[in-house]
């Protein structure tokens, strides 16, 4: 069933939160790549969802605000950097694949762990960007 295969998802997305957990990738870095592939798919719904989540793990509203310019912006670490930018060609992967020179500069800075975590993180995010945009998840404003 529809609602069979909803469940299968969130429980492959709480599988992946466990090999980010196993693997060294904290909740701030897990919820950065969360925003930025929101970000690019315009996904109201998970970028809701995910600002409080980051929020809770200790992401500022700077950091918030940075994070569509984080190419230009001293806000993040290499890490973090490295992270985002395996996130954002996972995300726009039908541009342009992930190159070598892509996969070496990310695979310098993030362990081989890492990289699969995060790979798995940006795979799951956007699976449930799409699912929401098509089902017109409403995004109220929000009360308090």
């Amino acid at each position: 069933s529809a609602m069979g295969v909803y469940r299968a998802l969130e429980e492959f997305a709480k599988q992946v939160g466990k090999v980010c957990r196993e693997n060294g990738v904290e909740d701030r870095l897990k919820e950065l790549v969360q925003l930025r592939c929101s970000q690019i798919n315009g996904c109201a719904y998970c970028m809701r969802v995910h600002v409080e989540r980051a929020e809770k793990a200790g992401v500022t509203m700077d950091e918030l605000g940075q994070l569509s310019t984080w190419r230009e912006s001293g806000s993040f670490t290499e890490r973090e950097r490295a992270a985002l930018e395996l996130a954002e060609a996972h995300t726009l992967i039908h541009d342009d694949g992930i190159s070598d020179e892509l996969y070496n500069r990310v695979g310098s800075v993030l362990t081989e762990q890492e990289y699969v975590a995060i790979s798995w993180t940006a795979i799951s995010i956007n699976a449930f960007n799409r699912l929401t945009i098509a089902g017109h998840y409403p995004v109220p404003p929000k009360q308090g």
